[in-house]
C-alpha cells in the first residue's frame, strides 16, 4: 500500500540546487493539493501510468494493488475520486465501486474498461452507479480532464450539503430566535402593561388623595368629588364613551371643584341658594380658576374644558361662557347632572338633604333645559335601575388583618383625609403601615372589610 504525491514539475533531474545567497529569492512551495484520487489495479505498470498521467492535475495520488487494499485506504483516508480498473483478481472494479457506492456514497467512482467488458461495465454502471467509464487503452486528456470533473462535481456536491446544512441550522437559529424574540417581547408588553396599569393606579390614588385634602375646607363637601367622579364615570360608561374619555370625566369629577380653595369660608359653608349676590359672583368664578390649574398640564387639557364647562346649561343660561347644547363638552354635560344630583341629595344647595327620588324628581325638570336630554335619561336608568350588587361589610381589627382581604369603606383619618379608598386590597406591607400608624395615632383602628355574600345581613349598598 502506497500513497505518492506527484513531484513537482519545475524539477528537472541532474540539476543542482542555486548557491545560498541571503538576498536569493524564496524557493517557491510547492503547489496545494486541492483533491485526492484513488488509483486501483493489480498491475504495477498500470498505476505508476496513471500517476503520470494526473501529475499534471493539481491532486493528491493515492495508489492500490487490489480491491482489499483500497477498502482498507478509503477507511483511513478522505478520496475524493476513485479511479479503478475492471479486471482484477478476487475483487473486481465493478464489485469495488459497488462497496464504495455503499460506503462512501459522496465519493466519484470512475471505471477502466475494455471493449470486451461491456457486460460487467453495465453491472458497475447499475451497482456501483459510476460518475463515468472509459476504454482503454485510454486518451491521457480525457483521462484527466474526466478524473478533474469527477472531482469537481465531488467538490462542489459536498459544498452544496455543506451549504444546505448551513442554511438549515440558521434557518432553524432564525426560528428560534424569531420565536424567543417574540416571547421576549410579549413578556416586555405585559410588563409595561403593568407597569403603566400600577402608574395609572398610582396616579388616580394620588388625585383621591388630592381630592380628599381639597375638601377638609368644608364639612359640605367631604366626600362630594369621590361620589360625583364615580357615578359620572358610570353615566359615561352606560353611553359607550372612549376609555379615555371615561378617565378625564372620573379626574374631572374628582377635582371640578379645585377653584374653592380661591374662594373665603364664608362661601364655601353656606349652601348655594343662600349666597348674597356679590357672593354669588364669586362662586361662579370656581369653574374658570379650576380650569387654569392645569394650564401648565398638557395631557389634562380635557380634564381642564370638564372643569371649565361644568356648570354650564343646556340653554345657554349657564356660567362662565354661557356655552349651549353640543358645545359643552359631553363630560361637562355628564357632570353637571351628577353634580347637581349629589348636591342636592347631600344640602349644598338648599342646606336640607333630598332623599334620592326627591332629586331624581327636580333634576328631571330640568331635562332639556338645564341639563342634556340624552345624558339626562342616562343618568334616570343609572340610578333607579342598575343596582349595587350585595356587599356584606366587617368590621376587623388591625391585628385580624390578611393579604388579601378587600377594603369595603374609605379609610378617614381623623381629621377626614383619605388614607385608602374602597376596593383597595390589603397586602402584608400595607397592613404593617396601617399597624403602625394605628399605634402611633393611639387609634383602637377598625377597617370595613368586604366579606363574601352571606344568607343573611349585611349592608347592601355596602356604605
Amino acid at each position: 500500500m502506497t500513497a505518492t504525491i506527484p513531484p513537482s514539475d519545475q524539477a528537472t533531474q541532474g540539476q543542482s540546487p542555486p548557491p545560498a545567497e541571503s538576498d536569493a529569492p524564496p524557493q517557491p512551495s510547492p503547489p496545494q493539493l486541492t483533491w485526492t484520487v484513488l488509483c486501483v489495479d493489480d498491475e504495477p505498470s498500470i498505476l505508476s501510468a496513471l500517476r503520470r498521467v494526473l501529475r499534471a492535475e493539481d491532486c493528491q495520488v493515492l495508489q492500490a494493488g487490489s480491491g482489499a487494499e483500497a477498502l482498507a485506504l478509503l477507511a483511513e483516508h478522505p478520496v475524493d475520486v476513485v479511479l479503478s480498473d475492471m479486471r482484477m483478481p478476487c475483487m473486481d472494479g465493478a464489485q469495488l465501486l459497488a462497496q464504495v457506492h455503499q460506503r462512501w456514497p459522496d465519493t466519484a467512482r470512475v471505471l477502466l474498461t475494455g471493449y470486451a467488458d461491456m457486460n460487467a461495465t453495465v453491472a458497475a454502471i447499475n451497482e456501483g452507479q459510476i460518475y463515468r467509464y472509459i476504454h482503454k487503452p485510454w486518451d491521457e486528456t480525457e483521462l484527466r480532464l474526466t478524473v478533474r470533473q469527477a472531482a469537481e462535481r465531488r467538490i462542489l456536491q459536498t459544498e452544496r450539503a455543506r451549504l444546505q446544512a448551513l442554511t438549515t441550522t440558521q434557518n432553524e437559529e432564525l426560528r428560534t430566535l424569531n420565536t424567543t424574540l417574540e416571547q421576549r417581547v410579549l413578556e416586555r408588553t405585559s410588563a409595561l402593561q403593568e407597569a403603566n396599569e400600577q402608574l395609572r393606579r398610582n396616579y388616580l390614588t394620588s388625585i383621591r388623595i388630592f381630592s380628599s385634602l381639597m375638601e377638609l375646607r368644608s364639612g359640605v363637601l367631604a366626600g362630594h368629588g369621590k361620589r360625583t367622579a364615580s357615578l359620572a364615570r358610570k353615566v359615561a360608561q352606560a353611553m359607550g364613551l372612549a376609555e379615555d374619555v371615561l378617565q378625564d370625566v372620573f379626574v374631572a369629577g374628582l377635582l371640578h371643584d379645585v377653584g374653592f380653595l380661591a374662594l373665603p369660608d364664608s362661601i364655601l359653608n353656606k349652601p348655594v341658594g343662600k349666597l348674597s349676590a356679590e357672593e354669588m359672583v364669586s362662586y361662579q368664578r370656581h369653574p374658570v380658576l379650576g380650569a387654569q390649574s392645569f394650564m401648565a398640564l398638557d395631557e389634562h387639557q380635557p380634564v381642564a374644558s370638564i372643569i371649565r364647562s361644568h356648570h354650564e346649561r343646556a340653554d345657554g343660561s349657564g356660567f362662565p361662557d354661557q356655552l349651549q347644547g353640543s358645545q359643552i363638552p359631553v363630560g361637562a354635560r355628564i357632570l353637571a347632572v351628577v353634580d347637581a344630583f349629589d348636591d342636592l341629595t347631600h344640602g349644598h344647595l338648599t342646606g336640607a338633604p333630598l332623599t334620592e327620588a326627591e332629586a331624581r324628581t327636580i333634576l328631571q325638570r330640568g331635562r332639556g333645559t338645564q341639563f342634556d336630554a340624552e345624558i339626562m335619561d342616562v343618568f334616570l336608568h343609572i340610578t333607579q335601575v342598575v343596582k349595587p350588587p350585595a356587599v356584606r361589610l366587617e368590621s376587623v381589627g388591625t391585628d385580624l388583618l390578611k393579604p388579601g382581604m378587600t377594603l369595603g369603606k374609605d379609610l378617614l383619618s381623623q381629621e377626614g383625609v383619605l388614607l385608602l379608598s374602597a376596593g383597595h386590597v390589603l397586602t402584608a406591607e400595607l397592613i404593617g403601615r396601617i399597624s403602625r400608624y394605628a399605634k402611633v395615632e393611639g387609634l383602637l383602628l377598625k377597617l370595613d372589610i368586604r366579606m363574601p355574600p352571606g344568607p343573611a345581613g349585611g349592608d347592601p349598598d355596602g356604605r
